[in-house]
């Protein structure tokens, strides 16, 4: 009892002690102010698409109290950064006060109007400075952001109700409403040229019966769930060409968000798909890299087509959250195909279809979440909530591949029987990742000594990839798989990705080997 009373005159002590204490006594700056950096670099941002938040540390690393008398932005109200301070927006702020040996932060945003600014070739650097105090105690911090002018596509917006525009479809014959948002692209829009990016806020949808032609060197980037999407009769013609430099892409087509920071470079499914409508003809994309898609390319339908429903050759796609490619009943011929981490499978050829793939790099080191599925998934059916469906496996091919990742296995072959039915496919010289150890798989489709199957096959052995954390899938002198592909397949894919012959000893995969540095 006695030490509760103590307590309890202790606290009531210093409770009144502390409501007599007068307000903390701040000195003026001194201009000894610490920053966390000197230059905010609020990197790349589209003319008239607001920036992420950056952040400013400012600190006080003396033993007094200060009250900094101005911090403001050097060009004033006429500055197209915005500030937040202690938790008030503004331009412009008087009398700001930290606490000895604290720190406060500012956090610094901009959109910005290239129209509005003097460009060159479509780019703008637009800077500006934070101003801590002034006269002799002046310190600066200074404000960087390339603003890059762009071609914008999007859907109409009713001004009275809010409703965004959504895409009709024929198919069929007949006229489908959807509630995908997105338009028709015009007659003009049906080229896409290197000269400026462009930005896609919905779904861009290819006109019936038309191409849209994107030319070497284009950028493409899209919004949050936008995409293109082809349309019955429509094709896509994706010209990309090789690049001198594969880390520079110069010649490539990209396809990416509209984020263009470096904290969002290898987000996943930060836009929809390349997606391409049953009906759809004639698909090709040659020498494109795709990133951070939700599933990078779409296939539907056209099984059964003399041209394949989509040829990919060259490219690349990384950071899926859901496919690399996808394929529903489909036609798809690939080479040089180089696809890396998807949430859920890098290449699925599923509903049957038709698939031929030779040099391609099948990978899958997702470490984002839980992967249900492997690598390359084939089947010949879909479920849905009412029914199943089924569908002729004509062929699925692999031909001087390689099929690896961070999960074993890393192919599954999921077949519903049906005498009616065929299913037909076979891998031959490819380097897989697949170990049954618990005897899961069983059936004549994981029979490993029946040639018209599986023939040449390398189990288990390491592909050295040079960095597969970074999407870095060239192998090494120590891949197994070096020195192991098929010629007669090799001389139909004389040219690796890089533009390297592969004729005298082909290796497996999209790529000839190289020695580290």
């Amino acid at each position: 009892m006695k030490k509760t009373l103590y307590f309890l005159i202790c606290f009531t002590f210093l409770l009144l002690w502390s409501s007599c204490r007068k307000d903390f006594n701040f000195s003026s700056s001194n201009g000894n102010l610490g920053f966390s950096k000197d230059t905010v670099y609020l990197d790349t941002v589209f003319t008239n698409i607001g920036s992420s938040t950056y952040n400013l540390k400012v600190y006080n690393r003396s033993s007094e109290d200060i009250s900094i008398s101005s911090v403001k932005l050097a060009l004033g109200e006429s500055s197209e950064y915005r500030l937040n301070v202690d938790g008030i927006a503004g331009k412009s702020f008087e009398n700001v006060e930290i606490l000895a040996k604290d720190s406060m932060y500012i956090f610094v945003e901009t959109t910005i109007d290239i129209n509005d600014l003097p460009n060159l070739e479509n780019e703008f650097l637009y800077t500006d400075k934070i101003e801590f105090d002034a006269g002799s105690n002046q310190q600066t911090v200074d404000l960087v952001t390339l603003v890059q002018d762009a071609v914008f596509i999007y859907p109409d917006k009713d001004n009275t109700t809010g409703v965004i525009e959504t895409l009709t479809l024929d198919i069929g014959g007949q006229e489908v409403e959807t509630e995908i948002q997105g338009r028709y692209l015009e007659t003009d829009e049906l080229t896409f040229t290197n000269q400026k990016p462009y930005v896609i806020y919905g779904y861009a949808a290819v006109p019936n019966n038309e191409t849209l032609n994107i030319e070497a060197g284009a950028r493409v980037h899209f919004h949050a769930n936008s995409g293109l999407l082809v349309s019955e009769g429509a094709s896509l013609q994706v010209n990309g060409e090789l690049s001198t430099d594969q880390e520079i892409l110069e010649n490539q087509v990209i396809f990416e968000s509209d984020r263009l920071e470096p904290a969002f470079a290898n987000v996943p499914g930060q836009w929809g798909t390349i997606w391409l409508l049953d009906g759809s003809r004639n698909n090709i994309i040659n020498y494109a890299t795709i990133l951070n898609a939700a599933v990078g390319v779409l296939s539907e339908g056209n099984p059964d087509s003399i041209i394949d429903n989509l040829t990919i050759t060259n490219s690349q796609i990384y950071n899926s959250s859901n496919f690399g490619v996808l394929g529903r009943n489909t036609s798809i011929s690939a080479e040089n195909l180089v696809i890396n981490n998807a949430g859920q499978t890098s290449f699925a050829a599923t509903l049957g279809g038709r698939y031929n793939l030779t040099h391609c790099t099948i990978a899958n080191y997702w470490s984002s979440s839980f992967r249900q599925f492997p690598a390359l998934l084939i089947n010949n059916f879909q479920e849905t909530e009412d029914a199943t469906f089924v569908a002729n496996l004509t062929e699925a091919n692999f031909n001087n591949c390689i099929i690896y990742g961070n999960d074993n296995p890393e192919f599954i072959i999921d077949e519903i029987e049906d005498t009616a039915l065929v299913f037909n496919f076979k891998f031959t010289n490819c380097l897989v990742r697949f170990s049954d150890t618990n005897n899961t798989f069983s059936g004549a489709n994981y029979d490993f000594d029946d040639t018209t199957k599986y023939e040449n096959i390398i189990f288990n052995q390491e592909p050295d990839f040079r960095d597969s954390s970074a999407n870095d899938l060239i192998i090494g002198d120590d891949s197994a798989a070096n020195n192991q592909g098929n010629t007669t397949f090799a001389s139909q894919v004389p040219l690796d990705i890089l533009g390297v012959n592969r004729t005298a000893s082909p290796d497996l995969g999209a790529y000839q080997h190289i020695t580290f540095e």
